[in-house]
């Protein structure tokens, strides 16, 4: 269950009326010259970051008794259930809105899940699937814009590399906030910033072979 009244977060976003709209002729190969040499492999070592980091921030939370893991706290939606709960919701959302697939339920709620062992399970499928989608991305996809409608009926038009950069701000945002809250708790945060950087690889190596990443 969760503790607290939480605002509703689900209410904020739509999740219908996703459409692809790709630029044609000039303008789109105006648009894939436009984009930083390397622009593709950046959002693929984000995506893989996002994965990783999001395996050992659940490992810290899975440690939790669960009056702390639902406990309200003073922060954006209140407990670390919620900031998890929204953060695979939102994943969801713009994977469906970038790939024109269906990921999230047809009725959502207050939450998509009231526990966290089925939460990690599909925060995992959400990883996993940006990443396929991050590295099959070809210059002209990440080019080409996306559309999409909020519930209030505005329509926003976005290149979908900046959908994807917003996103992994986003993840970062909220992951963010619950390593701040789990400092409050019985369990430390996990350090979350040992990932690019090839001094740091010993302290991950054995993480990504288990996640199936490559080691660089």
């Amino acid at each position: 269950m969760t503790v607290g009244t939480p605002r509703n977060i689900f209410n904020q976003l739509s999740y219908n009326e996703k459409t692809i709209a790709v630029e044609d002729g000039e303008n789109q190969r105006m648009n894939e010259n436009a984009l930083c040499p390397g622009l593709g492999d950046y959002l693929i070592a984000q995506a893989r970051n996002n994965h990783w980091s999001n395996q050992r921030l659940h490992s810290a939370c899975l440690r939790l008794p669960a009056p702390e893991y639902y406990a309200n706290r003073p922060s954006f939606f209140g407990s670390i259930h919620i900031h998890l709960d929204y953060i695979v919701f939102v994943d969801w959302l713009y994977l469906e809105r970038l790939t024109g697939e269906q990921y999230l339920p047809a009725d959502v709620g207050d939450e998509l899940h009231s526990e966290l062992a089925p939460l990690v399970e599909d925060q995992v499928k959400a990883d996993r699937a940006l990443i396929k989608y991050c590295e099959a991305a070809k210059p002209e996809t990440l080019a080409s814009k996306v559309s999409f409608k909020l519930l209030d009926g505005t329509q926003y038009t976005e290149a979908v590399w900046s959908v994807l950069a917003h996103l992994f701000t986003h993840q970062i945002h909220h992951r963010g906030q619950v390593h701040d809250m789990l400092s409050a708790t019985s369990v430390a945060p996990p350090q979350l910033d040992q990932f690019f950087l090839s001094s740091d690889l010993p302290l991950r190596e054995v993480e990504l072979k288990a996640l199936n990443l490559p080691i660089e």
